[in-house]
C-alpha cells in the first residue's frame, strides 16, 4: 500500500508516463473511492431458506433471494422515534430463533479488533413494540435463548439475563471486576488469537447458560497513551499476556436458569491452559469444552454434563508442532445426537472426518493431497457436507459439496481463482463470489446444483476503469530455491516496458504462518496502489515462502520454533531470482510489509544487506518476546525455552548489519503490536549508528486509518519509495 506521484523526473519512465494510460492517484484510492468494488450489502438468511434480510438506512427489509425483490420492511426505525432512549441509529440486529422478535442494537461503541459495546433493544414484530435492554445501559454481545424469551449479555464483566415477559433482569454472576475477572466475554488474547469474543452459550431448551471465567488479576498491564491537546495525556492500561508471562486462568460454569446457581465444571487439567471455545450438543445438558494445553499440541474435546457437573473425553489430538487454530470452528454436532463432524490435519491435510459420539472415527470424508480451507456446513436432510478447498491448487478455491460418506461429490462454484459461497439455512440456495488477481469481485444466486438462478452483482463499472486506467494484467510465476522448494509468486510489470532497460522491484510480503499473499483472489485498495506504481515504471512481485497455506501441514509448519528463518531466507532468493532476469535492475530491489510482513521486511533488510536497497516496515514485531503469549507461543514457545529461536529471528538483534535504506512506521496506540517494538528497534538503531526514518501516529491501533491517515502514511511512503527505489 503505497502512494506514488503520477509525475517522474527519471528520464527512463518517461515513455511509459507518455503511453496512454489516465493515471491513478493516491487520493482516488483513500479519498474518493474511485476504484472501491461494489459488494453484497451484509443479509442473513431467514429460516425459510428462501428469503434474506438486509440492514439499509435503518429499515431492517425482507427480500427474495431468487428475484431480488422487496417483499416487506421488517422494522423500520423512523417508525420508532418515541421510544424513549431510541436515537434512531441502528448498528446492528439478530433475530431470535423463531424470528418473531429482532434485538436492535444502538450507539455501538468499538472496543478492540472485535468486540464492542451498544445499547439494544428487542421488537416484537406481532405488537410492533421496541423495549430496551437493561435500561438502555450499553452492553456487550446481547444474545436471545432458542425460545426467545430472554436475552443474555455481559455488562460490567458480569453475566446477565432478562426474562422478556416478566421484564425482570437476574445477574448470573457478581465478582465481575475491571482487569481482573471477567465473566461471559473474553479477554483481550483470547479475542486476538482465537477470535473469540462472546464466552458464553445458551442450552438448547433454555436452562442452562454456559460460560468462561477470566481471573486475569495476575496478568501483566500494558498502557497505552492518548494525546488529547490537553495540558496531560490520556493513559488506557489493559491485561496483555507477553511471551512466557502469566495468562489469564479460565473456567467453565453452568448456570442454572431454574436454581439460578452456577455450577462449576472440573476438567482435571493444568490450569495454565487454554478453552477456546464452549459448544451445546444435541442432548439439552451435554456441553462440549474445547481444551488446548499451552503449547496447543494438544486437544481435548470434553463432554461435561450440565446437571451432575460429570466430564469425559470425546476426543482427543495431538500434533507433532501445533493445532491450527482456524480448526477450532469446524466442529458440527448432528441433531441426531450420535455423531459429529470435526476436521484434522492429522493426514498432514486439512479434512473432514465424521465421528460417533463416543470419539470413534466412522469416516474421513474428504482426502488427498490438497486442503479443505473453509467449512460451510451440513445439510443433515440430505447427508451433504458443504465446503470450501484448494483442490484443484494452493493459489485457488472451489466450493464443493461431498456426502457424508465421502462417495459422491458436487462441483458447486469451480470457475479459475477464487471462489466463495454462503448458504441459505436449508441449502436450498448460495451466494456464490468470485474474483481473480485481475477481476474485480462477482455475485451471483445458485441452487444446490450449481445452477444459476440469477446474477446480482458484476462490478463492471470497477472493470470498465481497469480498460480506462490502462492497467497491467497480473501473472503468477513459479522458481525453485537453493534448497530446491518450489514457490510460488506474482508479478505486475509496467504496462509497456522498453526493451534494454531495467526497472526497481518492489516486493510486497506477508508471509506469516498459514497465510497466503500469492492467491489467484482479487487485491483490493492494495491492487490499484500495485498499478499505481507500474505506471511509473515500478514491478510489483509478491512471493510466498515456507511457512504459508494451503499446501499441507509440513509446508506450513516447517517453521515451528524457528519463525522468520526459513521466511526469510526464502524472501533472499526470491529478490536474487528478480535480480537474475534481463529486465530486472539488481540494485534497486526493496521490500514492503506491514504486521506479520513488517517483521520480514525488518529481517530483510538486515540478512538480506546484499540484496534489498530499501524496507518499508509498517507495524512490525521487532522482537517475539514483546507479543502474546497465544500467538507466539504456539509457533516458537517460550523465550526460555527456545532462547536460540527467538535470538536468530528477532530484528533488534541484527539493527548493526543495517546497510540500505529503513523506514519504521507504527501506530503509537496499537493494542497489538505494541509501539515498544519500534521504540526498541529505535534504540537498537540509534545504539548501532545507524540512520533510518521513521514515522509515528498518535491515537492510531494496528490498522493506522481514521481522517487522512492512510493518506498521509502513503504518502510518505511514497516519497520513500520514489528517493530510495
Amino acid at each position: 500500500m503505497l502512494r506514488l506521484f503520477v509525475y517522474c523526473s527519471m528520464a527512463l519512465l518517461l515513455p511509459i508516463v507518455a503511453f496512454a494510460q489516465q493515471p491513478i492517484t493516491l487520493e482516488d484510492i483513500w479519498q474518493r473511492g474511485t476504484f472501491s468494488a461494489r459488494g453484497l450489502p451484509g443479509f442473513q438468511f431467514l429460516k425459510d431458506g428462501r428469503h434474506y434480510a438486509r440492514l439499509e438506512q435503518g429499515k431492517v427489509n425482507r427480500y427474495d433471494l431468487t428475484t431480488g425483490h422487496l417483499v416487506e420492511t421488517i422494522f423500520d426505525a423512523a417508525a420508532m422515534n418515541s421510544v424513549p432512549g431510541f436515537n434512531g441509529r441502528v448498528d446492528g440486529y439478530s433475530f431470535s430463533a423463531d424470528e418473531h422478535k429482532i434485538l436492535i442494537l444502538s450507539e455501538m461503541q468499538s472496543i478492540y479488533r472485535y468486540s464492542s459495546r451498544s445499547k439494544v433493544f428487542v421488537y416484537d414484530r406481532a405488537s410492533r413494540q421496541m423495549t430496551p435492554v437493561f435500561g438502555l445501559k450499553a452492553v456487550m454481545y446481547p444474545q436471545f435463548n432458542p425460545q426467545g424469551t430472554a436475552v443474555a449479555f455481559v455488562y460490567g464483566n458480569n453475566l446477565y439475563y432478562q426474562e422478556l415477559v416478566k421484564g425482570k433482569t437476574i445477574q448470573a454472576t457478581k465478582d465481575g471486576r475491571s482487569n481482573a475477572i471477567i465473566n461471559g466475554a473474553s479477554d483481550w488474547v483470547y479475542e486476538e488469537e482465537f477470535a473469540l469474543t462472546r464466552a458464553y452459550e445458551w442450552s438448547p431448551d433454555g436452562r442452562y447458560l454456559a460460560f468462561l471465567r477470566f481471573d486475569e488479576s495476575q496478568v501483566k498491564e500494558f498502557t497505552m497513551t492518548f494525546y488529547t491537546n490537553q495540558a496531560y495525556p490520556e493513559h488506557q492500561t489493559f491485561k496483555y499476556p507477553k511471551v512466557g508471562e502469566a495468562n489469564a486462568l479460565v473456567q467453565v460454569f453452568i448456570h442454572d436458569v431454574k436454581s439460578r446457581k452456577n455450577k462449576p465444571i472440573v476438567l482435571g487439567v493444568e490450569a495454565d491452559s487454554y478453552t477456546p471455545r464452549i459448544q451445546w450438543t444435541a442432548t439439552p445438558s451435554q456441553l462440549c469444552i474445547t481444551h488446548l494445553n499451552r503449547h496447543q499440541n494438544d486437544l481435548h474435546l470434553f463432554l461435561a454434563d450440565a446437571r451432575s457437573g460429570k466430564v469425559s473425553t470425546l476426543l482427543r489430538e495431538q500434533n507433532p508442532y501445533y493445532i491450527d487454530e482456524n480448526l477450532l470452528d469446524d466442529l458440527h454436532f448432528f441433531a441426531d445426537g450420535r455423531r459429529f463432524l470435526w476436521s484434522s490435519e492429522k493426514d498432514g491435510w486439512r479434512h473432514l472426518y465424521l465421528y460417533d459420539m463416543s470419539g470413534n472415527e466412522l469416516q474421513q470424508i474428504t482426502k488427498g493431497e490438497w486442503e479443505v480451507t473453509q467449512l460451510y456446513g451440513v445439510d443433515e436432510a440430505n447427508q451433504w457436507v458443504y465446503y470450501q478447498a484448494a483442490k484443484r491448487n494452493p493459489m485457488e478455491r472451489e466450493v464443493y459439496a461431498t456426502s457424508l460418506e465421502g462417495k459422491a461429490e458436487k462441483r458447486l462454484a469451480t470457475q479459475g481463482g477464487t471462489n466463495s459461497a454462503q448458504f441459505s439455512s436449508t441449502f436450498q440456495y448460495f451466494v456464490a463470489t468470485h474474483s481473480s488477481i485481475n477481476t474485480p469481485p462477482s455475485y451471483a444466486v445458485f441452487d444446490q446444483d450449481g445452477k444459476l438462478v440469477r446474477p446480482v452483482e458484476d462490478n463492471a463499472a470497477l472493470r470498465k476503469k481497469q480498460q480506462d486506467y490502462g492497467v497491467s494484467e497480473a501473472s503468477f510465476f513459479q522458481f525453485q530455491t537453493s534448497e530446491n522448494v518450489i514457490l510460488n509468486g506474482w508479478m505486475i510489470k509496467p504496462r509497456q516496458m522498453s526493451e534494454g532497460t531495467r526497472y526497481p522491484v518492489l516486493m510486497y510480503v506477508y508471509g506469516g504462518p498459514g497465510s497466503q499473499q500469492v492467491n489467484d483472489a482479487w487485491k483490493g485498495a492494495n491492487y490499484w496502489w500495485f498499478q499505481m506504481l507500474a505506471q511509473q515504471g515500478y514491478i510489483v512481485a509478491c512471493v510466498d515462502n515456507r511457512g504459508t497455506g494451503a499446501r499441507g501441514q509440513e509446508f506450513k509448519k516447517m517453521t515451528y520454533l524457528q519463525l522468520g528463518k526459513y521466511e526469510t531466507m526464502d524472501q533472499i532468493e526470491a529478490a536474487r531470482y528478480l535480480a537474475s532476469l534481463p529486465y530486472v535492475d539488481p540494485a534497486r530491489i526493496g521490500i514492503f510489509g506491514w504486521s506479520y510482513g513488517g517483521y520480514m521486511a525488518s529481517l530483510c533488510i538486515l540478512k538480506g544487506a546484499d540484496v534489498f536497497k530499501a524496507a518499508i516496515a509498517v507495524a512490525p514485531v521487532t522482537n517475539w518476546k514483546w507479543y502474546d503469549t497465544a500467538y507466539t507461543e504456539r509457533f516458537m514457545r517460550t523465550d526460555k525455552e527456545n532462547p536460540k529461536g527467538y535470538e536468530d529471528n528477532s530484528p533488534v538483534n541484527f539493527a548493526d548489519r543495517l546497510r540500505g535504506k529503513y523506514l519504521l512506521v507504527h501506530g503509537m496506540t496499537d493494542d497489538n503490536v505494541h509501539f515498544q517494538n519500534a521504540a526498541e528497534m529505535v534504540r537498537a538503531l540509534v545504539d548501532a549508528n545507524k540512520p533510518f526514518e521513521s514515522v509515528f501516529y498518535p491515537n492510531r491501533d494496528h490498522g493506522i486509518f481514521g481522517g487522512n491517515t492512510r493518506l498521509h502514511l502513503f504518502s510518505k511512503i511514497t516519497d520513500f519509495l520514489k528517493q530510495n527505489l
